[in-house]
């Protein structure tokens, strides 16, 4: 493949906290380099539902993830597997749920935590967490530039074409201290910090970088239905092709054949959104 990705996703990050907290994302924006558009979750806004579409660009009506308790292998063509068709290399640091998803289910924590898979049709690089025991005591969640590291040890040893990026510390957060207050203010601050070293080095190895959440979140912490606060994010672009106008409200199900479309890996008939980067 002649083009590669990267795909961060910070799980619960709603539109505002993006644009207010996130001083580093901006300051790109503000020079160029990046680009940042309104993107709008499906319905139910809630996690596992949003991981699903992001990958298959298709409704939780369609594939059939009702919620975080309903968690299967998909049977839709997803972006791992049409990658995969077009003789891509994919790697994914993430939680367990996109390996149920995508690769196989139930997981098994010894097999399934760390792989490398170079004959598989769908995920062949990866790194898993489960968070198991999580709670609003202890959120069980990893530091973010561990994960942030370990998907540049994947692009440099494996020479990824497409790779995932997926943590939870904010939507933790979120749950459990709400919104506009001191902790979660510098919870977003911190992962701005961590992130932003790590977006020059993936440009320097040839990388168009999309960074952007599943879904947002309301007042109270919550997310799953409908409303700004808790389906609208934000998206932000590192790359070189034009997008759509800076007014424009993307689609999360344009997200699959949107990346599909810049790699150069076939679109599956099953995505229906149009791709807003061209």
């Amino acid at each position: 493949m002649d083009r590669k990705l990267l795909l961060i996703i910070l799980d619960g990050v709603p539109w505002r906290n993006f644009r207010r907290l996130f001083g580093n994302l901006e300051g790109w924006v503000d020079t160029g380099e990046a680009r940042v558009w309104k993107k709008r979750a499906v319905l139910p806004s809630i996690s596992a539902s949003c991981y699903a579409s992001i990958h298959t660009g298709v409704t939780p009506q369609e594939h059939g993830c009702t919620g975080n308790g309903n968690v299967f292998r998909l049977s839709q063509k997803d972006i791992f597997s049409q990658v995969r068709e077009a003789g891509g290399v994919t790697g994914a640091v993430a939680h367990s749920f996109w390996s149920q998803f995508f690769n196989r289910h139930p997981f098994d924590y010894v097999r399934d935590v760390e792989y490398d898979e170079p004959n598989s049709k769908t995920i062949n690089h990866g790194r898993f967490h489960t968070m198991t025991g999580y709670g609003k005591a202890n959120q069980m969640t990893p530091c973010d530039v561990d994960l942030f590291a370990t998907l540049t040890n994947l692009c440099l040893r494996h020479g990824l074409d497409y790779g995932l990026l997926h943590t939870s510390t904010l939507d933790s957060m979120g749950h459990r201290f709400f919104h506009e207050c001191e902790e979660m203010d510098h919870a977003c601050f911190v992962m701005d910090e961590m992130l932003a070293p790590f977006i020059p080095r993936w440009r320097q190895l040839g990388y168009d970088v999309i960074v952007t959440a599943d879904h947002g979140q309301d007042d109270r912490g919550h997310h799953g239905g409908r409303g700004a606060l808790q389906q609208e994010t934000a998206l932000y672009y590192f790359g070189d092709v034009e997008g759509p106008d800076a007014n424009a409200v993307i689609d999360q199900l344009q997200l699959a054949p949107t990346i599909l479309d810049r790699l150069g890996a076939p679109i599956a008939e099953t995505m229906k959104g149009q791709p807003f980067l061209k």
